[in-house]
């Protein structure tokens, strides 16, 4: 496989971005699948698809703005379909833990017939430094509908690494990897660590799911989206994936980095510096 064309979808996101940098840092040829690629990718596209596809053996899929979003698995079950056709003979899609409509698209690229590796991550960690938590945290609180649960938050990387590995290696094909970190974390935990990293006052308050949504819709985000956090909120963050799992150091052999590193190495990039000092 590695001489051979890999596309990465979502190749501008967290994990999409990090597969792609590790691929051309091997040489190897990488296809950037988004809307500024050569030639452009769009799920809400589907004429940029086979283009995209051609001459591609191997894919890093990464569904935009969720699995469990509304017409995901129709997309995964039509992508897969084209891919198949079109030549494909590996597919590495990117999962998420405890999300039901995940795993139907994750039974999709398992009947596909070509090799396939899933990859069913935690949440991330770098929701706090490259994504929506970032905005509450610069401003000194993050508000969320989250009680006292634990998630043992996964580092981008490591998934980066995982996918890259299944890319490009043998051995990996018909695997199931639940990537997490090494332990679990609160929400609460895990802002009062950024706040000691950082030396700044940063609080977490629990609130309501209706007090979060007001606030959604306040922001003016589509109704969509609003459902989709919902639901990521009310069922992903219940209490049903409050474990640790070992599909880093089955796909690595090593252990998964932890979000206390995490915390530590993004605090000296400054990205959480702006804000109120303890």
């Amino acid at each position: 496989m590695n001489t051979e064309t890999i596309l990465v979808l979502g190749s501008t996101g967290k994990t999409g971005l990090r597969v792609a940098e590790r691929l051309a840092a091997r040489h190897l040829r990488v296809r950037h699948g988004s809307r500024s690629g050569t030639p452009p990718f769009d799920w809400e596209n589907r004429a940029t698809w086979a283009p995209a596809l051609l001459g591609v053996k191997a894919v890093y899929v990464s569904y935009y703005p969720d699995l469990a979003a509304a017409g995901a698995t129709d997309a995964i079950q039509s992508f897969t379909d084209l891919a198949v056709k079109s030549g494909v003979r590996r597919l590495v899609l990117l999962s998420g833990r405890g999300e039901a409509e995940a795993q139907h698209c994750e039974d999709i690229v398992r009947r596909s017939g070509v090799e396939w590796t899933l990859l069913r991550a935690s949440w991330f960690a770098q929701n706090f430094s490259e994504a929506h938590f970032l905005e509450p945290i610069l401003a000194g609180e993050l508000a969320l509908p989250v009680a006292n649960i634990g998630e043992p938050f996964v580092d981008a990387d490591d998934i980066a690494d995982v996918a890259v590995a299944a890319l490009t290696q043998d051995g990996h094909a018909g695997q199931l990897y639940e990537l997490t970190g090494p332990r679990l974390w609160t929400f609460a935990d895990a802002v009062a660590a950024i706040a000691q990293a950082t030396g700044r006052t940063i609080r977490f308050t629990q609130i309501s799911m209706t007090e979060y949504a007001a606030a959604l819709e306040e922001a003016q985000l589509p109704t969509e989206t609003i459902e989709l956090i919902r639901y990521l909120f009310t069922e992903v963050l219940d209490g049903r994936n409050a474990s640790v799992k070992d599909g880093v150091v089955r796909a690595l052999g090593r252990p998964p980095r932890d979000f206390g590193d995490y915390v530590r190495k993004t605090a000296t990039t400054g990205v959480w510096a702006t804000g109120p000092r303890s």
